[in-house]
């Protein structure tokens, strides 16, 4: 997908609307307590900033559902943009309307305004026409740079260049890294190339399993995720968290079950290596002290699977010795308590020397960053991407409207 970049873009004196993630976690006083998606924007608002762009920076924070919602408001991240700068970061009490339109006029090259909550807005989600338009109205050239919002078509993230003319909509550094290195992984990988999903919802990664299946040499599965084709082989599985059926848009439920075995056949018929856990580290209940087993190769009545056991953490750590691509989406147990984040630290330290080494690694976003970045191995890895259910998106081949409608190269 070879795109227009911010640095074809034609910014000096001109008012430069970036679509930024800066949907970050915020402390019951309003602070930003983890700031990583408003490091990765940075090299772009810099960028903007240093070729003379009047910079105007909009995004989302949480689920506010078209509503103003003052425990959501992005007035944090811009003082948190301006401590990252050392510079001033200008704050509009709104995204739209004259006021705003006003403040965006006033700036002057180099100087950066962050916008109110898009999703204070119901037309952002709708992509509604109206909204479009007022947002439109701010922009003399667009760049997109949030690929944790790629896969919606929203106003500020479609309908808005859509609405632009050509030669003035392209992706900033953040999108060009992501769709380098996922595009690369899948599309053209140095091999071996080893895949490791794990996480809860199976449903989540059954796209990507069958997409990855003619790509990938080796699939290493693990977290609750294990479970559902552990019951879809017949074995049991105690009272591990088991996805048995997800509600669908028609108000119908899908058997994750029969799902499950068909793809084991899938499986089956390909020609890359798939591989189950062996044994699991299980527990009583989900506590940190709760009494713990390993057990294999089912989990007994009365426990729960909490993360790979030491012979799968050995096996996996077998198959990834010799990869020199390799794609993580998902964590191997619940990482978050102490007893049960071992499985995911030896793969994501053994992910670190393939890095050291020469080799690409690939972490999806959402937990797997946040098991990565509690690791303390964050910067060992080739690239973190932002994007939780867009890197997902992007491993199950779906194509991306919101990227395709910019210009290309």
């Amino acid at each position: 997908m070879a795109k227009k970049t911010l640095g074809q873009l034609p910014m000096l004196g001109k008012r430069v609307l970036i679509r930024v993630d800066f949907n970050v976690p915020l402390d019951e006083n309003g602070n930003v307590t983890d700031d990583r998606r408003i490091r990765m924007a940075l090299p772009t608002i810099k960028g903007a900033a240093a070729a003379g762009g009047r910079v105007i920076l909009m995004s989302h924070l949480g689920r506010p559902d078209g509503q103003r919602v003052e425990s959501m408001s992005l007035k944090p991240t811009a003082a948190c943009l301006s401590k990252l700068l050392g510079a001033d970061v200008r704050f509009a009490p709104d995204c739209i309307g004259p006021e705003v339109e006003k403040m965006t006029a006033d700036l002057k090259g180099g100087e950066i305004l962050v916008l109110e909550n898009l999703r204070f807005h119901p037309g952002e989600e709708e992509n509604a026409p109206d909204f479009i338009q007022a947002l439109r109205k701010l922009a003399d050239v667009y760049v997109n740079d949030a690929f944790g919002t790629a896969h919606r078509k929203h106003a500020s993230t479609y309908g808005v260049p859509a609405a632009m003319p050509m030669g003035t909509r392209a992706i900033g550094f953040l999108i060009e890294k992501e769709l380098k290195y996922l595009g690369e992984a899948l599309n053209n990988p140095v091999r071996p190339f080893v895949a490791v999903l794990g996480g809860v919802k199976v449903s989540d990664k059954i796209g990507v399993i069958e997409n990855l299946l003619g790509k990938c040499d080796r699939l290493l599965i693990g977290g609750a995720m294990a479970y559902v084709f552990m019951v879809a082989k017949g074995q049991k599985v105690g009272k591990s968290k088991v996805e048995r059926e997800v509600k669908k848009k028609s108000g119908s439920k899908k058997d994750m079950i029969a799902v499950a075995a068909k793809l084991l056949n899938k499986i089956k018929a390909s020609k890359c290596e798939v591989l189950l856990p062996v044994d699991h580290l299980v527990a009583r209940a989900y506590a940190a002290d709760a009494e713990t087993d390993v057990q294999a190769p089912d989990i007994q009545d009365g426990w729960m699977g909490l993360d790979i056991g030491p012979d799968t953490t050995d096996l996996y750590r077998e198959k990834l010795a010799d990869a020199k691509t390799v794609v993580w989406n998902g964590p191997m147990g619940v990482f978050e308590m102490a007893p049960f984040a071992e499985g995911s630290k030896a793969l994501c330290g053994a992910m670190a020397k393939i890095a050291e080494q020469g080799g690409t690694v690939v972490v999806g976003g959402g937990d797997t960053a946040s098991a990565v970045e509690k690791f303390g191995m964050a910067g060992k890895m080739t690239h973190i991407s932002t994007g939780g259910g867009a890197s997902l998106e992007f491993l199950e081949g779906k194509p991306f409207e919101t990227l395709a409608i910019l210009d290309d190269a």
